[in-house]
């Protein structure tokens, strides 16, 4: 049974990325939806139930756990072209307020780091719930979202179509889907 009283929900808590998704969703050759997530990222939760405006979050990604379904593509994604792994092998974001928006649905804005360029990036968040697990432990639910412009963080490679338009939108749809556990 889930638990919503939010001030029993208080205390520093980490994501659980085998119950995680940090996932995005891109427009491709202008007439489908690319879908892709991350495989390895580590990240933790301080929530305060009493005044979730002192909340915060923070989450690593490991770049090279790119998956599109495309070795190829994802290959490409991981070069010099966009990410570039080597040089940059973590995304990070780093909160920096967090607001109530009532009901279930918050806001939580914070510093988005990709290719060494840092901006703020503001995410819609729902809260699932929490719960106890049948290992005894507390979990906390959200699910997110965010749209940013990836040309904001220098992933300009693109490749114009015979028909207009381009490969690669610039548009990015990120969407999340945390678990995060208690810390003892």
């Amino acid at each position: 049974m889930a638990n919503t009283d939010l001030t029993a929900l208080t205390g520093d808590y980490t994501i659980d990325p085998s119950h995680s998704t940090i996932g995005f969703t891109v427009r491709h050759a202008m007439v489908t939806n690319v879908k892709g997530k991350f495989d390895e990222f580590s990240g933790s939760l301080h929530l305060d139930g009493s005044d979730p405006s002192k909340s915060t979050a923070s989450i690593d990604v490991k770049m090279d756990s790119i998956d599109t379904g495309s070795a190829d593509r994802d290959g490409h994604l991981k070069s010099a072209d966009f990410f570039k792994t080597d040089e940059f092998p973590t995304m990070t974001f780093r909160s920096t307020k967090a607001e109530a928006l009532g009901d279930e649905d918050y806001r939580i804005t914070g510093d988005l780091e990709i290719l060494g360029t840092t901006r703020p990036i503001t995410i819609d968040l729902e809260f699932n719930g929490a719960a106890k697990d049948p290992f005894g432990n507390e979990r906390v639910g959200f699910e997110g979202k965010a749209e940013i412009k990836r040309s904001e963080w220098g992933l300009t490679w693109n490749a114009t179509l015979e028909t207009g338009g381009v490969l690669v939108s610039d548009k990015i749809k990120l969407h999340f889907d945390i678990s995060a556990i208690k810390n003892a």
